[in-house]
């Protein structure tokens, strides 16, 4: 028991000065060895170019040796292998899978040589199926840092997503569900899966309706200030305070309001009779006030006459003058708090009284403002019925007089000879409202190649479509559905020939020219109810460059542009 004690305590010591050397030789090539601590995870998923030795093959784990520490024995395992198999014979003397001898862990060192050797190998890149890289093992790491098919998990929260690095950019701008995108109310960036109801429920941008149904949208964040004027909103009639009882819709009210003048006039003179009945009640309350100050002032008078004699007469009788002193100095401070009463009351009613008679004059040319606005309403009802109707027909006739001058125009531009030559003036402030997206491309009129043939027009890109966005100018023709195609032969197979033409003079203008596919979907008669078929021509027709400032031409001259359409239609036979 002591030997094995003995053993187990020696090979956990060494084991310990194992690691601390690889700690130490770790921080020493920290650089240099980290590559084989993260080659770990795909130690075994590993091909190399050439046949590895069994020499370099570790003997634990039966992948290629990382980090490799060598064994009294001779023999080479990864570090990592070779700590848990210390760790795994504790208490007894670990010994070598290959020739079963004892591996003592103060004789194992780290072979460098043997390093040297493992990390130059050539490896093919994990990623192989797609990735045809071929690198040195210690260089693997760095290459699959950028190796575009690399899988990688999605970095937006909440998103479980593993997808090749190079697809990764397009996943997390445009694809993934979790990606953080502007409110296009608000602007304030929000996860895509939560902006539906960041829209619907707290945008304090978005137009919503009024939760009171009063037909108004508003921005949510003028909800409370909406409930000011909203006329849905249940008030009180603003005659309340004279009585009216009437509470409804703001509206209602409003209308109660205007309908209700004579009856809200009777209540306000109601009010104001009343008020007159307290005025009067208040003048006589004063005026006897009044007398009662001066049935005191004789009483005080005659008190005084009686104490004078015998505040002469009688020097014994000293404490009862002093309680008549105090009682006269009581009842003149009550005389005193009664005449201020007086003195208020009566300056209170005259403002009454004076308000009252301009209650009453304001009341007579109100009745008479209401009458003269019940007749300019009626009046008004009238004339806003009448302009509704004008104001219909009127735009009807807009509308029939926009739908016939398009169509003048369309009929006037038609060519029946299978020949289109397309005017596009303002070509540079209509390519730069294109750069910025609006509108994608422009449109010509359409032509036909005979008064019974097919129905074609033009498109163009100033600024460039698909692969000749930003550098060309994209050019191509669409057939759209004709009032002959039953009776024309279909898929479409004549050559159309497209061109911008030289304006200098000297006729150098650049054609390109295609035979239809019959088996493309572009040549099939269109349906009838589509706007046309798929449109088919050269995203890369000219560069920008050339176009705008040619050597031998002036393709663009005057900030116009002239684009020609012309069908080949020998060997068809019209109609």
């Amino acid at each position: 028991m002591a030997t094995a004690d003995a053993e187990a305590g020696g090979a956990e010591e060494a084991g310990s000065r194992l690691e601390e050397s690889a700690r130490r030789s770790g921080s020493e090539e920290s650089g240099r060895s980290s590559w084989e601590s993260e080659l770990t995870s795909i130690q075994h998923r590993l091909r190399f170019v050439l046949t590895l030795k069994e020499e370099f093959v570790c003997p634990l784990c039966r992948g290629v040796v990382l980090n490799p520490q060598q064994s009294s024995c001779g023999h080479i395992y990864c570090r990592l292998c070779l700590r848990r198999l210390l760790e795994t014979s504790s208490p007894s003397s670990p010994v070598c899978p290959v020739d079963g001898a004892v591996i003592t862990p103060a004789e194992v060192f780290q072979d460098n040589c043997c390093k040297r050797e493992i990390s130059s190998l050539q490896v093919y890149c994990p990623n192989s199926q797609a990735c045809t890289a071929v690198v040195a093992l210690r260089h693997l790491q760095e290459h699959r840092r950028s190796c575009q098919y690399e899988q990688l998990q999605c970095c937006n929260p909440g998103c479980r997503a593993a997808l090749q690095r190079r697809h990764l950019q397009e996943h997390l701008t445009n694809t993934c569900p979790h990606r953080t995108e502007p409110c296009p109310h608000c602007q304030q960036p929000q996860t895509l899966s939560l902006l539906q109801d960041h829209v619907q429920s707290s945008c304090p941008q978005v137009e919503v309706d009024c939760p009171h149904s009063c037909s108004l949208k508003m921005p949510r964040h003028k909800l409370t200030e909406h409930r000011e004027t909203c006329p849905e909103i249940l008030v009180h009639c603003s005659y309340r305070k004279f009585g009216c009882s009437v509470q409804d819709k703001r509206g209602r009210v409003k209308l109660h309001e205007d309908a209700a003048v004579s009856h809200h006039m009777l209540l306000v003179l109601r009010s104001n009779t009343h008020l007159e009945q307290q005025v009067e009640a208040l003048q006589e309350e004063a005026l006897l006030r009044q007398q009662e100050v001066q049935t005191d002032s004789l009483l005080l008078a005659g008190l005084h006459k009686k104490i004078r004699p015998l505040l002469q007469h009688s020097g014994s009788h000293e404490e009862l003058v002093s309680a008549a002193q105090r009682t006269l100095s009581r009842q003149e401070d009550s005389l005193s708090t009664v005449q201020l009463d007086v003195l208020q009351v009566s300056g209170g009613l005259s403002p009454l009284v004076e308000e009252l008679e301009q209650l009453r004059k304001s009341l007579d040319a109100v009745i008479q403002e209401v009458s003269a606005a019940e007749a300019l309403r009626e009046e008004l009802g009238a004339l806003e019925e009448n302009l509704k109707c004008h104001s219909d027909l009127l735009d009807l006739h807009a509308a029939q007089l926009r739908h016939n001058k398009q169509h003048l125009q369309e009929l006037e531009a038609t060519s029946y000879d299978g020949k289109l030559i397309w005017k596009i003036e303002d070509f540079r402030n209509r390519r730069e409202t294109e750069v910025k997206g609006q509108p994608p491309c422009l449109s010509s009129v359409p032509f036909h190649t005979g008064r019974c043939g097919y129905k074609m027009a033009a498109k163009v890109y100033l600024n460039g479509d698909g692969e000749g966005r930003g550098t060309h100018l994209s050019l191509y023709v669409v057939l759209l559905p004709g009032d002959f195609d039953a009776l024309l032969p279909w898929p479409f197979r004549q050559t159309v020939s497209l061109s911008v033409l030289d304006q200098s003079g000297t006729a150098n203008h650049r054609s390109l020219s295609f035979r239809p596919d019959p088996t493309s979907k572009s040549f099939q008669r269109p349906a009838a109810e589509s706007a046309g078929n798929v449109a088919v021509g050269f995203s890369c027709f000219i560069t920008l460059n050339e176009l705008e400032t040619p050597q031998n031409a002036a393709y663009v001259k005057d900030d116009t542009l002239f684009v020609k359409v012309k069908v080949d239609m020998s060997g068809f036979e019209q109609l």
